[in-house]
C-alpha cells in the first residue's frame, strides 16, 4: 500500500537532515477503504537519533473536515528527551522534483513526549490534487524532509584573566621602561601601564613635566609598603584579601592623590565597615583632612552614641583630631547637642574658638 524510500543522512555544521519519501499506490482504493482520521503510517526512519514515521490521512484527520489529504511526522523515540526539528513536506512531480504549490514548510517544533506530532490537517486540498498532472496512474508521491537541530552546547567563557597577566608582568619587569624610588626601594615599571591607569601619573609620565623625560620617578611622602600595594593595584585592580584597617587608610589617602577612583571606594568602603573607638578619630582626621565625604558621616554617626564618644576621648588618635581637625568636632557637637540647648551650645562653641 506505501513504498518507502530512504535517502541517505547529510550532516551539516548545526542540523542532521534526511529525506524519506512517501509513495502511494492506489491512491483511489486507499482513498475508499479509509474514513476520515484513519491513517497509513510509513515504516520508522532515523534522523539524529530519533526515530519518525510519517502518518497519511487520505480524508483528513479527526476534528476536520474530509476536503483535504493531511499529512503529519509522528516522533516515535519512546522516552527520549526533546528534540528540536523543521520539516518541508513536499509532492513530487513526475520527475521527482518537489511541486511548489504542494510545499509546506514548519517553523522549528519541539517534539515531546506530550507534543510529539508536527504536520498539516489541510496539507492538500483532495478535489485540487484529483484534478492535477501530479496524480500519475492514480499513484501518488509525497516526500518528507526532517531537519533536526543539533543541541550545541554553549561555550562557558572564562573570566578575564588580564589581572593575572598584567600581575605577571609587574613581578618579571619584562619590557619594563622606568623605576620608582620610593622610601629608599626601587620598584620597576612599565610606563603606559601605570599611565593609563591614573591621570595624575599620564601627566606625569606622558605630559610635559620634567618626570616625563626621565626614567626614574621619585615618590615622596609615601611608605615604601604603601606604594607596593598602589603599584599591585594598578596592575590587577585588586587590594590583598587580608586588608587591615591601617593599610587602607595610606591607600586611600594614595589613592586620592594619584586620581584612582576604584581603590578609593575599596579603602573608603573597608574604613566605614570597621569604625570603632579606637580608630574612629584617626579615620575621621583622615576624612576631614582629605574630604572623604562618606567616611565623615560614617564617623559622625557612629560618635553619635555618648558612649562611643566617651571611647573615642580615650583613644590615642583624640588629641590628633582635635588639634588638627577642630572644626569636626564643632560638627560633632552642634550634632549631638538637642536643639532646645541652644545657649549651651553656643557657649561651647565659644570655648572652641
Amino acid at each position: 500500500m506505501a513504498e518507502p524510500c530512504k535517502i541517505p543522512a547529510a550532516m551539516v555544521a548545526e542540523s542532521v537532515e534526511r529525506s524519506y519519501v512517501l509513495k502511494i499506490d492506489g491512491y483511489s482504493r486507499v482513498k475508499g477503504l479509509l474514513k476520515n482520521g484513519k491513517f497509513v503510517a510509513s515504516t520508522p526512519f532515523s534522523v539524529g537519533g530519533h526515530n519518525w514515521t510519517v502518518k497519511y490521512y487520505p480524508n483528513g484527520c479527526p476534528k476536520y473536515c474530509d476536503d483535504f489529504i493531511s499529512l503529519y511526522v509522528h516522533h516515535e523515540s519512546a522516552g527520549a528527551k526533546e528534540v528540536k526539528a523543521k520539516l518541508t513536506l513536499n509532492v513530487l512531480d513526475k520527475n521527482g522534483n518537489p511541486v511548489p504549490s504542494y510545499t509546506r514548510t514548519t517553523p522549528v517544533n519541539t517534539f515531546s513526549k506530550k507534543a510529539p506530532t508536527c504536520g498539516y490537517y489541510d496539507f492538500i486540498p483532495k478535489d485540487e490534487l484529483e484534478g492535477s498532472a501530479h496524480l500519475r496512474g492514480d499513484c501518488l508521491t509525497i516526500r518528507c524532509d526532517v531537519t533536526v537541530m543539533k543541541e550545541i552546547e554553549e561555550a562557558m567563557v572564562p573570566p578575564s584573566d588580564l589581572h593575572r597577566h598584567l600581575g605577571d608582568l609587574l613581578k618579571s619587569n619584562d619590557a619594563a621602561d622606568m623605576t620608582f624610588q620610593v622610601d629608599g626601594q626601587r620598584y620597576s615599571a612599565h610606563r603606559c601601564v601605570v599611565a593609563a591607569r591614573s591621570s595624575v601619573f599620564k601627566a606625569e609620565l606622558l605630559g610635559a613635566m620634567e618626570e616625563s623625560s626621565g626614567s626614574t620617578i621619585v615618590i615622596r611622602d609615601m611608605e615604601a609598603d604603601v606604594f607596593e600595594s598602589l603599584l599591585h593595584f594598578i596592575y590587577t585592580d585588586s587590594v590583598p584579601p587580608a586588608l587591615d584597617v591601617v593599610m587602607a587608610g595610606h591607600l586611600l589617602v594614595a589613592a586620592d592623590r594619584y586620581n584612582i577612583g576604584r581603590l578609593k571606594v575599596i579603602c573608603e568602603e573597608k574604613l566605614c565597615s570597621h569604625i570603632d573607638s579606637n580608630m574612629v578619630a584617626t579615620s575621621l582626621a583622615l576624612a576631614e583632612q582629605h574630604g572623604f565625604r562618606r567616611l565623615k558621616e560614617a564617623c559622625l554617626q557612629f560618635l553619635a552614641s555618648p558612649s562611643n564618644l566617651e571611647a573615642m576621648m580615650t583613644s590615642d588618635g583624640y588629641e590628633h583630631l582635635k588639634s588638627s581637625c577642630p572644626a569636626v568636632l564643632k560638627e560633632l557637637i552642634a550634632r549631638i547637642i538637642p536643639a532646645e540647648f541652644t545657649s549651651a551650645k553656643d557657649i561651647i562653641m565659644t570655648m572652641w574658638k
